[in-house]
């Protein structure tokens, strides 16, 4: 099973690379699956068994996202759009757009709202499949830590007061109607102007979405013995005024001083296990008495927390001089 997750991890990105490059005839199931050197229908049962979803529906809603975005932030025409992300006509898109998002495209550019999209899926996550360093890794570069001033911003997000990591975040999240996974992740998703988006459709960490931990009276006590709330959000500019998902609340955060302990790219399968302890090290034995400053723990502080393995892997802790 192990190996299936990687397969269908494979056939996910691949799904991906085809629609930004239009390649619609590489975006078959018989060319994935004579890829993987399996049958069609083996592999259609093993992607849906593994993801939740058939083969030709996550197909259909990953070409409606980034048809999505498309209106969203360009004026190419509706027909063009639709052609361009497989649609035989405008009826036939406006029909399915409408199916999936409850609004016609044409109403979605003139009043774009946060909708769920189907953001691409991560069968092969090591954090849920606990297999995050399961080999001989091979980074060795060392964490860098810096401060920074981050300009005044707002964050978008859902908190968990209870929570204690990633799994356990989502696991508590599930039995909140509406405040599932992959419906959080699609609302975020959908929404224009994330401060750390980085391309925008690749995957949750590049498109503007990151874990944040608030310092709240009422959170957890968290390894270093400050209470925190546990939260999944965007960062945008301070002068956003979009609408806000019911299930979501927005804050303002102030310009503020943070260090930052920052991993360069690392292999995801291999090495995660080794770059959290580098991390987690370089944070425990760092000397805040000669640095002239201390963590913040001021109510309502912001820790940011991003896991990109193709780019970093960094903890943004807020700072002030002592």
């Amino acid at each position: 099973m192990y190996e299936w997750y990687r397969n269908i991890q494979e056939i996910v990105d691949e799904i991906d690379a085809c629609i930004k490059n239009h390649n619609d005839e590489a975006l078959t199931l018989e060319h994935l699956a004579e890829k993987l050197g399996y049958s069609e229908y083996y592999v259609s049962r093993k992607f849906r068994e593994i993801s939740g979803v058939q083969f030709r529906d996550y197909l259909r809603y990953r070409r409606l996202a980034f048809a999505l975005k498309e209106i969203r932030d360009t004026n190419t025409g509706i027909l063009d759009i639709a052609l361009n992300y497989g649609f035989s006509s405008h009826e036939a898109f406006t029909r399915a757009f409408k199916e999936a998002y409850g609004i016609t495209p044409s109403e979605y550019r003139q009043n774009p709202r946060p909708v769920a999209l189907r953001t691409i899926i991560r069968p092969f996550d090591c954090y849920l499949l606990g297999i995050g360093g399961t080999g001989m890794a091979k980074t060795t570069g060392d964490v860098k830590t810096y401060f920074v001033t981050i300009p005044a911003h707002k964050f978008l997000h859902i908190r968990n007061y209870e929570s204690i990591g990633y799994w356990d975040f989502w696991q508590k999240q599930e039995k909140i109607p509406g405040q599932d996974c992959e419906t959080i992740c699609g609302l975020l998703d959908s929404i224009k102007g994330k401060l750390d988006d980085n391309g925008g459709s690749e995957a949750n960490a590049s498109s503007g979405q990151l874990m944040a931990f608030i310092n709240e009276p009422t959170g957890r006590i968290c390894s270093w013995g400050i209470p925190l709330a546990e939260a999944y959000g965007v960062r945008l500019l301070p002068d956003y005024d979009g609408e806000i998902p019911p299930q979501m609340q927005i804050m303002e955060v102030p310009e503020g001083e943070y260090i930052v302990f920052e991993h360069g790219p690392f292999d995801f399968e291999t090495e995660s296990n080794t770059v959290e302890e580098k991390i987690e090290k370089a944070m425990k034995e760092f000397d805040y008495s000669a640095s002239g400053y201390c963590l913040d723990t001021t109510q309502g502080r912001v820790f940011y927390f991003y896991h990109d393995c193709g780019r970093f892997w960094k903890y943004v802790r807020p700072v002030k001089r002592v």
